[in-house]
C-alpha cells in the first residue's frame, strides 16, 4: 500500500522516490531528473524515448533550456499563452539537465508547467521533475491512482482524499512543439489543437 498524504509523497520524491499524481492530462509519473532512470526501468521503456521536464512554473524551468536572448523572448510569449496548460515546448537543453532524461538526443529538452493545482504544489515543493503518462511502455495510459497503484505498487500515490478536489481530465497528452531555431515543429497533437503553422 503506497498510497500517502501529500507531504509524504513530496518527501519522498525529494528524497529519490518515484511517484505518480494527476496533472491537466493524463496522471504523470515523476522522480527527480537526476534518478530518471527509475522511470525506464518501472516502464520497461526504452532510452531513446525522451522524458519530459515538468516545472511549477516557467520560471523553474527557464534553467533548464537554453538560447539566444531573441529566443527566449519568443519561449517566454508561447509561456505566457499556453502555461499553465497541456502544451510541450521542445527547446535547446542547459548542460544542467541528465543524460538520461533524452539519451536520444541530449541536445533537447521538453518542458511544461500543468494546469494542475495539486501537481503545481507538489512540483513548487520538489523543483522539476522528470515526467511521463504512468503505464507500461507500449500500453494505454492508465487514467486513476487505483490503477497506477496495481500496475506499479512500489510508486508513491496520493491517498483519496487528497483527490477529492482533482478534476476530472480528458486523459488527452500534451501537445508537443519543438524549437527549430526558426520557429516551431509540431511533434504530437494533444490536449491544446494548434495549427500547422504552429498557432503561435
Amino acid at each position: 500500500m503506497t498510497q500517502v498524504a501529500i507531504a509524504d509523497l513530496i518527501a519522498g520524491v525529494r528524497a529519490g522516490s518515484l511517484a505518480s499524481f494527476p496533472t491537466d492530462t493524463v496522471p504523470a509519473l515523476a522522480v527527480l531528473p537526476e534518478r530518471a532512470d527509475l522511470i525506464f526501468a518501472a516502464k520497461g521503456r526504452s532510452r531513446e524515448k525522451p522524458l519530459i521536464l515538468m516545472g511549477a512554473s516557467p520560471e523553474a524551468l527557464w534553467p533548464y533550456v537554453k538560447g539566444s536572448a531573441e529566443e527566449k523572448k519568443i519561449w517566454q510569449k508561447i509561456a505566457a499563452k499556453y502555461w499553465p496548460g497541456a502544451l510541450t515546448l521542445v527547446l535547446p537543453a542547459s548542460d544542467r539537465v541528465p543524460l538520461a532524461m533524452n539519451q536520444a538526443d541530449p541536445t533537447t529538452i521538453g518542458v511544461r508547467v500543468p494546469d494542475c493545482a495539486i501537481a503545481q504544489k507538489i512540483l513548487a515543493q520538489t523543483g522539476p521533475l522528470a515526467t511521463t503518462s504512468a503505464n507500461r511502455s507500449g500500453e494505454a495510459a492508465l487514467q486513476t491512482m487505483a490503477e497506477i497503484e496495481t500496475q506499479f505498487p512500489d510508486v508513491l500515490t496520493l491517498d483519496i482524499a487528497e483527490l477529492e478536489s482533482v478534476k476530472r481530465v480528458i486523459g488527452l497528452p500534451s501537445t508537443v512543439v519543438k524549437w527549430t531555431g526558426s520557429g516551431w515543429e509540431i511533434l504530437r497533437q494533444g490536449g491544446i489543437v494548434l495549427t500547422s503553422d504552429g498557432g503561435l
